[in-house]
Parts: C-alpha cells; sequence; structure tokens
C-alpha cells in the first residue's frame, strides 16, 4: 500500500499491547505519517507506564496518559446506572460504556494536536469499531478514521507477530503464539472473549475469571452492607462517604470477595453475528440492586413502570454506539428527571455470587405503613375497592358478553 499523503498526524487509541504496537509502526510506514498515542487510564488495573516507554521507543513525541477513572464513574457508569441499563436482560454493559468516553478524548486531542485523522485498534467484525467512530462522528463530523483491520491483510495472530518481528517490534511475552482468550478491562467489568470460549457449549475454564472468586469458594458467611444515594447515584459505602471511582471500586471489593457479578453470555452484536463472551462485574451488579431497592420505595408507580419500558431501548443504544445521539440525550433527561426522589440507603446482603436487597429506607420514602398493614387503620377505606374493581371489570363483562353471543 502506497503512504497516503494526504495524512500528515494521526491520533491513535493506543494500549501498548501487541494490536496497537503494530497499528502504531503500520500508521507510521504505510501512512508516512506522525502518531500522537492516546493511553487511558479507565481502571484497567495494569500499568500504563510500559506503554509511554514503548511509545517512547517508537519515536513519538507527543504522548497523552490519562487517569480518567472520575470522568468515566461520574460521568458515564452512574448516569447509565440511573435507568438500570441491562443489554438482553443481563449484561451490564461495561466494555460499551468506556467507549464513549474514549472516542470524546481521541476527538479532543486531535484538535489539540492538530491531527488529521484518529485510530483504533477495532478489529472489522465486532461492535468497538461502531462504538469509536459513531461517538467520534458524533462529536466532530469531519473528522477522519483509520481503522486499520479493514485495511491491512494481517487478519490473524500469527501474521500480525510476523509483520511485528520484521519491524522490530517488541511483542509481549505472552502473546507469542495464540493468546487462549482476548480481555478487555476498566474499573466497571472484565470482559473475555475468543479462543477457549468461542463454543458456547463448553463450560468456561476457571482460569478465564479474574475479578471474582469462584462462588463455591467465597465465604460461607454472608456480609450485609449499606449503599447509600442522593439523587439516583451511589454516594457512600457503610456510612463512608466515596468519590464515584473510589465508590465503585470499593464495591468492587466487596463483590469479588463474594463471587458477585460473574456472567456468561451469548449476545447479539450489533454488526450482525451473535458471540459468546465471560463478564465479571462485582461492584456493578451491587450497584444495580442496590439502586432498584432505592427506587422500590422513592419512585412513583407509573414513573417506575415507565423506565423499565424505556430502559431496552436506552441500553440497545448505548450497546450500539449511540451515547451522543440526540435520542440517548432526550432519554437521559426523562430518566434524570426520575430520580430527584431516588435518595436514601440500601442494606444489600452478599453471599456465595448473590447480591440481594434486605432493607431499604429513604426519607423521601413513599411507603406507607399505614396504608398497607394488615391491622385495623383510619387512613384506607377498604369498600372504595368495590368501585374501582367494578369500572376496571366493566370492559371486561362487556367483551365477555358479546363472546357469549357470537358462540
Amino acid at each position: 500500500m502506497p503512504a497516503h499523503k494526504d495524512v500528515n498526524k494521526v491520533v491513535l487509541a493506543y494500549s501498548g499491547g501487541l494490536d496497537t504496537s503494530v497499528i502504531l509502526k503500520w500508521l507510521q510506514v504505510e501512512y508516512d505519517c506522525e502518531v500522537v498515542t492516546f493511553t487511558a487510564d479507565l481502571g484497567q488495573g495494569e500499568e500504563l507506564e510500559p506503554a509511554r516507554r514503548k511509545a517512547e521507543r517508537a519515536g513519538i513525541k507527543e504522548i497523552y496518559i490519562e487517569d480518567l477513572r472520575e470522568e468515566f464513574v461520574r460521568d458515564f457508569v452512574f448516569p447509565m446506572f440511573r435507568a438500570n441499563a441491562v443489554y438482553e436482560g443481563l449484561y451490564l454493559l461495561g466494555t460499551s460504556i468506556a467507549r464513549p468516553l474514549i472516542a470524546k478524548r481521541l476527538v479532543e486531542i486531535a484538535a489539540e494536536t492538530g491531527t488529521d485523522a484518529i485510530a483504533h485498534g477495532a478489529t472489522g467484525k465486532g461492535n468497538d469499531q461502531v462504538r469509536f467512530e459513531l461517538n467520534a462522528y458524533a462529536l466532530n463530523p469531519d473528522i477522519r478514521v483509520i481503522a486499520p483491520w479493514r485495511e491491512w491483510d494481517l487478519n490473524s495472530r500469527a501474521k500480525l507477530i510476523d509483520w511485528a518481528e520484521k519491524h522490530q517490534i517488541e511483542i509481549p511475552k505472552d502473546k507469542r503464539g495464540e493468546a487462549p482468550f482476548s480481555v478487555d478491562a476498566n474499573l466497571l467489568h472484565t470482559s473475555s472473549e475468543g479462543k477457549v470460549l468461542e463454543d458456547p457449549a463448553d463450560e468456561a475454564p476457571d482460569y478465564v475469571y479474574q475479578r471474582t472468586v469462584d462462588p463455591e469458594d467465597a465465604p460461607d458467611k454472608a456480609e450485609t452492607i449499606e449503599v447509600g444515594f442522593e439523587k439516583g447515584d451511589a454516594v457512600s459505602v457503610n456510612g463512608e462517604a466515596l468519590s464515584p471511582a473510589a465508590l465503585l471500586t470499593k464495591l468492587n471489593e466487596l463483590g469479588r470477595k463474594h463471587g458477585v457479578g460473574r456472567l456468561d453470555l451469548v449476545e447479539n452484536r450489533f454488526v450482525g453475528m451473535k458471540s459468546r463472551g465471560v463478564y465479571e462485574t462485582p461492584g456493578g451488579t451491587i450497584l444495580l440492586a442496590a439502586h432498584r431497592g432505592i427506587e422500590q420505595i422513592t419512585l412513583d408507580r407509573g414513573a417506575a413502570h415507565l423506565k423499565d419500558e424505556l430502559m431496552p431501548r436506552y441500553a440497545e443504544l448505548i450497546y450500539n454506539g449511540f451515547w451522543f445521539a440526540p435520542e440517548r440525550e432526550m432519554l437521559q433527561a426523562a430518566i434524570d428527571k426520575s430520580q430527584e426522589h431516588v435518595s436514601g440507603t440500601a442494606r444489600i446482603k452478599l453471599y456465595k455470587g448473590s447480591a440481594n436487597v434486605v432493607g431499604r429506607s429513604s426519607e423521601k420514602s413513599l411507603y406507607s405503613m399505614a396504608h398497607v398493614t394488615f391491622e385495623e387503620d383510619a387512613v384506607y377505606d377498604q369498600k372504595d375497592a368495590e368501585g374501582f374493581i367494578k369500572l376496571n371489570a366493566l370492559r371486561l363483562k362487556l367483551a365477555a358478553r358479546r363472546n357469549v353471543k357470537a358462540k
């Protein structure tokens, strides 16, 4: 492929792993351009300085390494959890929700450094290419995106390694040969796909799980914790006020200990195929249970049911890469309005893989013991239910009479 003379400078989403190390050199060779690297700390639990050193050895002059954990949880994870967003009934969207933040910073760094394009390492088979690019175009309609996996012929791990060796690229020792599976991680979750997980009939090996202990090996004694909320966002654990990232980190530690948050899922990718993934979302699983617990006593029935109707659509928008789309922002406004009184404390019992609500309290509670008691009360006239039932039964009676006549 001849060099692309129309591209002088590119911002690359760079992890320092095999794929993006090859992409960095490939951009220098095939596009004959200057590369700016951007590495985001989203809480993946890896040392990021090696990425800086690798970029320096590759001759990169502008290197961005940023700690985005607080922004990630505050501006992306928490708004999503206000909606109780779950894709296809199970998936807490850990990978999906990280992509718009990365795309946002790629576009911003491109503007700061005067680059012609941005580049990413997502393959042509997956969802991430869609997420990165849709979110980037929503923020800058004129941005140019380079997706090497859709351009080159390095379509296997072996070809990548051969190309890397020919160009004297440092190859991580654990990447020589066939990697057992692919891992994506951030503060919300760990996602594992491919290789040993490709056949959905086979149980995932124990070594796939990295963020949680096996529920069978978790403590035999349950642990009860308290999560405090203000206007739909978690603000404390066991009475200790914490920042968004610190709070999710704390919940991850508690969930890990008790084997909470494991999921083996075959999902429908936006690009059309089905894929099998193993996810671990310990803190997020606790957070979802706690948030729903507070909503149970603070949300009006109509608002709660409408939220549950909107949620699948909202979750699908995030999964498909439409975080910055007008319809997601419109839904977010409605969801955030519903959270005005979602404040209080939820008690969660953690035990061998489960996170169950065992208590909830709030000064904004709509729960009235005076109305629901089985004992004598002075606020509810049970005779009122007769008219309520008759009015609701009217249309059913009319339909039943018609059906009898039709027979």
